[in-house]
């Protein structure tokens, strides 16, 4: 179940099915690349605190459901908060959380504070120059060129030096994750390193 203050912030109306938001937000997200993944830092800071929580696994809701309900045995709250917690564990339906969560879902959210990152909200190809992000599989042979040089024929994972008909080029981040096709997402692999590399992200 999506979190309707995240359907208000995706810009659509909080009663949206949840079919449809998430079908909307894989079309928008395809192409995503965290600036962290880049920068090695978060460009947001302070901003990033202020985005929604990766929200609790079925498990995770029915423990806290659990201790919200000995809590309330106990006496531990009074007035209006007692009020609104009695009718949240009146209400808690554990088919509303997720068993667990996607690798996709995870990837959304910040390492550092686990909010869901702010990049996801808005794609768009913009990067800190002026130049659009190159999004493709085409690595242009210029781009080519110049890794192999600066790269010396070195598979940059293993180390092993490699003949011109063994050199295969590796997209540092993902094209499925958003890296692009220009000369600092690229470097020289071996076939072994890149095909054991997959889609996962490594510098």
């Amino acid at each position: 179940m999506i979190n309707p203050h995240i359907k208000t912030l995706l810009g659509f109306d909080p009663t949206t099915d949840d079919k449809t938001v998430k079908k909307q937000w894989d079309k928008r997200i395809k192409n995503i690349c965290k600036p962290c993944w880049e920068l090695r830092y978060c460009p947001y800071g302070p901003l990033v605190e202020e985005f929604p929580l990766l929200g609790p696994t079925k498990d995770e809701a029915i423990e806290h459901n659990e201790f919200l309900v000995a809590q309330l045995k106990k006496g531990a709250y009074k007035g209006n908060i007692k009020t609104i917690l009695k009718k949240e564990v009146r209400e808690f339906n554990p088919d509303n959380y997720p068993t667990k969560h996607s690798k996709q879902d995870i990837e959304k959210a910040c390492s550092v504070f686990g909010h869901l990152c702010p990049v996801y909200f808005v794609n768009e190809p913009f990067t800190e120059t002026k130049e659009l992000r190159r999004i493709g599989r085409l690595i242009p042979r210029t781009v080519m060129l110049r890794v192999v040089r600066r790269d010396n024929n070195q598979c940059q994972l293993c180390g092993r030096v490699l003949m011109d008909n063994e050199i295969e080029f590796d997209h540092i981040i993902p094209l499925s994750k958003g890296g692009s096709s220009e000369e600092n997402n690229i470097r020289v692999t071996c076939l072994e390193c890149n095909r054991s590399k997959s889609d996962k992200t490594t510098f």
